[in-house]
């Protein structure tokens, strides 16, 4: 009896372990590409999303975003407790204003952190994370060719590690994929491998938007002890007719 369950596990197995070695990490990312953006929809992507940010002890964040990626428009509103502030970038300008007015002051602006050059990490962040994995075919990716497979959270996953050119950054990046789907399940960064920093984030269902599967829900962790940070929900808001 024992046999009989034994012999499928082996073939699955060897089966597993076959795909990670056939496969070169250029390869897996164009069947996760092809699961995730079938039509290839992104470059031209234009939506609303409404994100809230939930965090231990501290009040919930609803973040409105606008992208229109073909007129490189980006539009973050973010509202928490009593603050209502919004960053309006496309190309080279921005703006940004607070409770709907263009006049803050510089105590306000420090509070806040409101200034063009978090309003581009902000548009950089958001652009990245829900880009995914689309975002990593971008000038300056380097993908490593040799496909991991790896155990994680006790899931097996085909792994690709990602590192950057100096110009675009210097954390290391690894994206588990589901051997079988190629749908992205988990990605993890570090800023020194060797010191089990930085943090990995679980993601849990897809919201259809155009076409493209994004994660709905997405909970960050510290690698070095597994700490709960925070999760954010994302929603589609329709166009408005």
């Amino acid at each position: 009896m024992l046999m009989r369950f034994f012999v499928p596990f082996l073939t699955l197995l060897f089966s597993f372990s076959s795909i990670a070695q056939e496969l070169s990490g250029t390869e897996l990312l164009e069947k996760a590409i092809a699961f995730h953006d079938p039509n290839r929809n992104w470059e031209t992507f234009i939506a609303d999303l409404k994100i809230i940010m939930k965090t231990p002890k501290s009040a919930d964040r609803l973040s409105l975003i606008h992208m229109d990626l073909s007129r490189e428009l980006f539009i973050l509103t973010v509202e928490k407790e009593n603050d209502l502030y919004t960053y309006e970038l496309e190309k080279d300008s921005c703006t940004f204003s607070l409770n709907g007015s263009l006049t803050i002051s510089d105590s306000d602006k420090k509070r806040l952190r409101l200034n063009c050059e978090r309003g581009k990490m902000m548009k950089n962040y958001y652009t990245y994370l829900y880009g995914l994995p689309m975002k990593l075919k971008d000038p300056g990716t380097i993908i490593n060719q040799e496909v991991e497979k790896r155990t994680f959270k006790e899931k097996q996953y085909l792994v690709l590690k990602v590192n950057y050119t100096k110009e675009v950054g210097e954390d290391t990046w690894y994206f588990y994929f589901d051997p079988h789907t190629y749908a992205m399940e988990v990605y993890q960064f570090f800023h020194d491998e060797s010191k089990n920093d930085g943090e990995y984030i679980l993601l849990e269902g897809l919201e259809n938007i155009h076409e493209i599967k994004m994660p709905k829900i997405r909970a960050w962790y510290y690698n070095k002890d597994d700490k709960y940070l925070g999760t954010d929900v994302l929603n589609f808001i329709p166009d408005m007719e």
